[in-house]
């Protein structure tokens, strides 16, 4: 009979991560933080959950125009952080919008070819870096000493993994790093917005919809509506509205259709910008042809404490819950 390391190994599966993510909106800051313990199939707690008002032109589009107001935002969201929370090491990713970041994602089996490192699964995250950074570059046109970079590797159960990449503007990483340190906050991560909405969604997914059922995802922020469609898993088709190629919303959507039958579609974001365009959930099923589900991070966790901010049934949290869960991913 071998022994095992029981002591160590009970203590690295009962290990619980924290992480929050924190979304920095025109009007509000939103803040979600989430625990997971590292054992298998743990399920997910939502700890704590808060949405703080901005001052007034605090925020001029994708820049910070007023950081201290900001900062003091950051401080009264992370200010009722429950003791149990408080004490813990706490990974913290903020959004950047999406006016202001670039994403994309590239097959591992590029990068590896590119790096020349082993093909085998063994190479080190170090050696794909200077790959990651080349491409970039490429797709930017910017040099990268002018460019914040933050990058992954995909971690879902796919036959071709790939890498996804985000990149913006170093002001507007700084900014944000100095509005977060003024606040007391040391952020670990940053990412797109419409990234980490994605990120939510297909969380929402993995747990409200069948296996291998295609859906599509659908993500409305203040610079317009990002949507996929996903099959296996796999994004299938990528949309973007308002682009030149799309006559109105409806025909941007219909976009989205083509390919095996949907059965269902998930929202975030900001829902109410569709009056804008003339448009309600019913009319989203309308052109979909399926249901249409409005995403709740709430809906998502195992028994926890009592969340009382309506950001908890809100679409509007995806960003910030997406944030999260890439926080105990990692």
């Amino acid at each position: 009979m071998t022994l095992r390391n029981s002591w160590l190994e009970a203590v690295q599966a009962g290990v619980q991560r924290f992480a929050a993510g924190i979304d920095v909106g025109s009007q509000n800051v939103r803040l979600v933080v989430v625990s997971q313990r590292a054992r298998a199939c743990a399920s997910l707690q939502i700890e704590y959950v808060c949405t703080v008002p901005l001052a007034a032109n605090a925020m001029a589009g994708a820049e910070i125009a007023d950081r201290h107001a900001v900062a003091r935002a950051l401080r009264d969201a992370f200010a009722g952080l429950p003791q149990s929370c408080a004490t813990q090491s706490l990974r913290c990713a903020m959004a950047v919008p999406a006016s202001a970041t670039l994403t994309t994602t590239v097959p591992l089996a590029r990068l590896v070819a590119q790096s020349g490192c082993s093909d085998d699964g063994g190479h080190e995250l170090a050696e794909l870096e200077p790959a990651v950074m080349s491409e970039v570059e490429r797709i930017a046109g910017l040099e990268r000493h002018a460019l914040a970079v933050d990058w992954f590797v995909e971690d879902n159960p796919s036959p071709v993994r790939s890498v996804t990449i985000a990149a913006t503007a170093r002001q507007h990483l700084e900014a944000r790093i100095e509005c977060a340190a003024a606040a007391g906050i040391s952020l670990t991560a940053i990412d797109g917005e419409p990234h980490a909405a994605l990120r939510a969604m297909r969380y929402a997914a993995s747990y409200e919809l069948d296996p291998h059922e295609p859906y599509v995802a659908l993500w409305i922020g203040t610079d317009g509506v990002h949507g996929w469609r996903l099959v296996d898993d796999r994004i299938a088709r990528e949309m973007r509205y308002p682009a030149p190629e799309h006559a109105d919303f409806a025909d941007a959507l219909r976009d989205l259709v083509h390919g095996p039958e949907l059965d269902c579609a998930l929202v975030s974001g900001e829902v109410d910008l569709l009056e804008g365009v003339g448009f309600s959930m019913a009319d989203m099923a309308d052109v979909l042809g399926c249901t249409v589900l409005p995403f709740e991070c709430g809906a998502l966790a195992g028994p926890a404490r009592r969340q009382n901010d309506p950001l908890v049934y809100e679409p509007a949290g995806a960003v910030a819950f997406g944030l999260a869960l890439r926080g105990v991913a990692e």
